[in-house]
């Protein structure tokens, strides 16, 4: 192996092709300076990856840049200093942190689940979002929230004793509260699931996030010393959160409440955006790097005069225009029911998740065609591209984004077969 390694500073546009000659309809004057500031920072998130990587969280300056951009406010309502943008905006904020860093898109992406904690009553919201201005990093992370296993509780006067361990909390080291799962006994003994709220000093993260890819996203599991105290304010019944969900349209103005809920549709489409942003973001280094780079057994001067590397980046830039067309379709058609008023049904949600699935694991594919078309010289942990294929690898493996178990749950609607929900482990087993 050479041991010369690779800039870690590229050019922030992206190769040609890869901005709309139009900008959309649907993107915001906000969502675009936001994309924009994310975008020259790409040179900034791809140097400090490397220490993010090490620290299992975020680089201090990278956390701050972010901080800076606005991006922890975007799926805030405008009433608690946010920017309540839509999915248009957000998908391609999310595309363009992708470019440098895939654990930066992640985080912002996880750290939306804030959301659920509007619908807690009014002196808790002020509690929590009373920090949005000094507080430096999402406000709140979750964990096992809807897990098979949660957490414990047991009622008291004016709260619940809760305890328990709770895992893949992500952005755990960088947030201010952290809401978690838990199940506990009705007044008729009967078994509930809720979601408690607990603050930064009632627990303790566990430094247990030793994984290949993501690994600064600090999606750590936590714990409490025995049992903490949560007060009625900050717990709520698990089957209520549908609930309270859809009265945020009524109570909170932007887009981002203004009407199609369609909360799967959103969160895969941001899921996918961070896998078409870290294509784009190997495609430019490898542009950069084949430019520089001589061939090991072939007598070209330089491996952008190889054929077969032509043949790769055409190749990869085809299949991530066309991801970048669906993700972009379907964003755009949940901003536009949102301004009509209207949702997605239940039998519409499973094919554009899976039209949004596919596009992230294409461009998994074109990750893994620029890296084995570099060579050996991208295995160097100074290297991004190696780090985007193991990010990738990592987001394809989370288990609402598999490819083979949606198609299932697809192929059973088109043929007509009893329909899953989309999320069917959570539901009792049938026999269909």
């Amino acid at each position: 192996m050479s041991e010369k390694l690779p800039s870690l500073v590229v050019d922030a546009a992206p190769p040609a092709g890869a901005e709309s000659a139009r900008e959309s309809e649907f993107l915001s004057p906000v969502g675009k300076k936001i994309r924009d500031e994310i975008a020259g920072m790409v040179p900034l998130l791809r140097r400090n990856a490397l220490e993010g990587e090490e620290l299992g969280a975020l680089a201090p300056e990278t956390i701050e840049a972010m901080h800076h951009a606005g991006v922890f406010k975007i799926t805030l309502p405008e009433e608690v200093g946010g920017y309540a943008l839509g999915a248009r905006d957000i998908i391609e904020i999310v595309t363009a942190l992708g470019r440098g860093d895939g654990a930066a898109g992640w985080t912002v992406i996880v750290s939306s689940a804030i959301r659920n904690s509007l619908g807690f009553p009014q002196e808790t919201v002020d509690e929590i979002f009373g920090m949005r201005d000094t507080w430096v990093g999402p406000l709140m992370f979750g964990a096992s929230v809807l897990s098979t296993s949660v957490g414990a509780a047991r009622r008291v006067e004016g709260g619940l004793m809760v305890s328990g361990k709770w895992s893949f909390g992500s952005a755990c080291k960088h947030a201010a509260w952290g809401a978690v799962g838990v199940e506990y006994e009705d007044e008729g003994g009967r078994p509930r699931r809720g979601m408690a709220i607990l603050s930064r000093d009632q627990y303790q993260i566990l430094d247990d996030w030793k994984v290949m890819g993501l690994k600064a996203t600090s999606s750590n599991s936590v714990t409490v010393d025995g049992e903490v105290f949560v007060p009625e304010r900050r717990f709520v019944h698990t089957s209520d959160l549908p609930r309270i969900m859809d009265d945020l349209r009524s109570r909170y103005g932007g887009r981002a409440f203004g009407g199609a809920v369609a909360v799967m549709v959103t969160t895969t489409a941001s899921f996918a955006a961070l896998a078409l942003g870290m294509a784009r973001g190997t495609l430019e280094c490898f542009v950069e790097q084949a430019k520089n780079r001589r061939p090991f057994n072939l007598p070209y001067p330089t491996v952008a005069d190889m054929p077969s590397a032509q043949v790769v980046a055409g190749k990869a830039r085809a299949i991530i225009n066309a991801a970048e067309a669906v993700v972009h379709l379907h964003a755009d058609e949940v901003d536009r029911r949102t301004l009509q008023g209207m949702d997605f049904s239940f039998a519409e949600e499973p094919e554009i998740t899976m039209d949004l699935i596919h596009a992230i694991h294409q461009c998994g594919q074109v990750i893994d065609m620029l890296q084995l078309a570099l060579g050996s010289s991208t295995v160097s942990l100074k290297n991004p591209i190696q780090r985007f294929a193991r990010d990738m690898r990592v987001l394809a493996t989370h288990g609402g984004l598999r490819l083979d178990p949606m198609a299932e749950i697809n192929g059973r609607n088109i043929l007509g077969l009893t329909p899953f929900p989309l999320l069917a482990a959570f539901e009792p087993p049938t026999n269909g």
